[in-house]
């Protein structure tokens, strides 16, 4: 009873500690389960070509669907910047408005009826100023000056550049599959397997991606570049192999070979605390990135340029280990297998994983090197915000540190409360399987 009375009075804290923002229409547009929005979504298809030297894309997605109730009106995402063409259903073609970044469609589902949206596309997409810290494009050149180009989007959604039901509260059930044209000359990564490579024309290839699980719409991305591809494969603790895929810069590929390595201890050490990989069907890929990282589900940027810590530094100097591989890769489980119903709740997704890296150090150095680390993490709580934000307004509280560093220590302060360390990680452990492959809220 004691540690649920410490648990109830750390949210309690968290939650009456109010935001003091202005929101408008189209905050609530993008971050509220309006009525529009009432529908689930089983599958995506998605199928988009790059134009590198306009910077821009033209494609169709399939939105598979079911109604939840009966639906006159459904809401689709998609930036202002970008175009929709076309949108039907069933072979017929659907009159639609636009409402800032929703595109509200003319319908007429049943409650229950399952149906295919098709949304033909094309435009520019949002250029990210300083990725992955905003959402946008990169459309970057190697040093060899060949194109290299990639996307994130955390915080400021997916459909900035694809159409979607653009709420962390609906992943699509059955997954998705990605289709990417570019010149034939570069390759296209995405997220899941590669199931096959065809020639679109004759100086262009489109590179076939298949997602088994679920999976967060900012999660879902795309690179392209020179890469050079190689491959391992980790033995969890029942026998069992997991592929690993690696896809860096062609110059790169020795460096990578060595500095990887280290991606297996990683594996070994979540598997100790939390289980085995969580998407374990559709490998574990690192894919070099022209901006710094994220965790993009089953295929984790990397931009760390190989380098131990955070770009060389933040880790104390007896340490040695790559930062961005070993936080990418525990959003795996928290953020990408559970992952929170609204961005108010991100702190589940960075709070937990920033604890998770602290749980790296205790495995492989001890726990004095632990609390050490825990302690280096305390100098980046800026006490600025709560850890939970106000909700239904697609809440930017995104890159804000307070949400890691703050929730590292409100984890480990729960685990000093408790004063039992097999009851601790039965407990982050049980919670962790019971949520895995679901949303959830604080």
């Amino acid at each position: 009873m004691k540690y649920l009375s410490a648990i109830i009075l750390f949210f309690l804290f968290s939650v009456l500690a109010i935001c003091q923002n202005s929101f408008s229409l189209k905050d609530s547009l993008r971050g509220a389960l309006r009525p529009e929005r009432n529908y689930d979504v089983s599958f995506y298809d998605l199928d988009v070509a790059v134009d590198i030297n306009n910077q821009s894309l033209k494609g169709v997605c399939e939105i598979h669907l079911s109604a939840n109730e009966a639906l006159s009106v459904l809401q689709i995402d998609l930036f202002e910047k970008m175009n929709i063409r076309k949108i039907t259903e069933g072979g017929r073609e659907l009159k639609f408005q636009r409402n800032y970044d929703a595109i509200l469609v003319q319908t007429n589902l049943k409650k229950g009826e399952q149906a295919v949206f098709k949304c033909y596309y094309d435009g520019k997409p949002q250029v990210a100023k300083n990725a992955p810290w905003d959402g946008g494009f990169v459309w970057s050149k190697d040093q060899n000056g060949k194109p290299w180009v990639g996307v994130a989007c955390e915080g400021t959604g997916a459909s900035l550049w694809w159409p979607n039901k653009d709420h962390l509260s609906d992943e699509p059930d059955k997954g998705m599959e990605i289709h990417i044209t570019v010149p034939s000359e570069l390759m296209a990564i995405s997220n899941g397997n590669l199931s096959k490579v065809t020639d679109a024309d004759k100086t262009h290839k489109t590179y076939h991606w298949k997602v088994s699980y679920p999976i967060n719409n900012y999660n879902v991305s795309l690179y392209i570049g020179d890469y050079s591809h190689f491959s391992d494969q980790y033995t969890a603790l029942d026998g069992s192999i997991l592929p690993l895929d690696y896809y860096v810069l062609s110059y790169n590929i020795e460096k990578a070979r060595n500095h990887f390595e280290q991606a297996k201890k990683m594996l070994e050490v979540y598997e100790h605390f939390f289980d085995k990989y969580p998407f374990w069907n559709d490998g574990y890929a690192l894919v070099e990135s022209p901006y710094l990282g994220m965790e993009h589900q089953s295929a984790i940027a990397y931009g760390n340029n190989y380098q131990r810590g955070y770009l060389g530094g933040r880790i104390p100097e007896n340490l040695n280990f790559d930062y961005i591989i070993v936080h990418e890769s525990g959003h795996e489980y928290f953020g990408n297998a559970v992952s929170c119903k609204d961005h108010a709740d991100m702190w589940i997704h960075e709070g937990f994983t920033t604890y998770l890296e602290s749980l790296y150090v205790e495995y492989l150095f001890g726990r004095k090197e632990a609390l050490k680390y825990l302690n280096s993490q305390r100098s980046m709580i800026q006490n600025k915000h709560p850890l939970i934000g106000p909700r239904d307004v697609n809440y930017q509280g995104f890159p804000d540190a307070d949400m890691y560093y703050k929730g590292s220590w409100a984890l480990q302060t729960l685990r000093f409360a408790i004063k039992n360390d097999s009851t601790w990680f039965k407990l982050i452990k049980g919670f962790y399987n019971t949520y895995k492959y679901k949303n959830i809220d604080s």
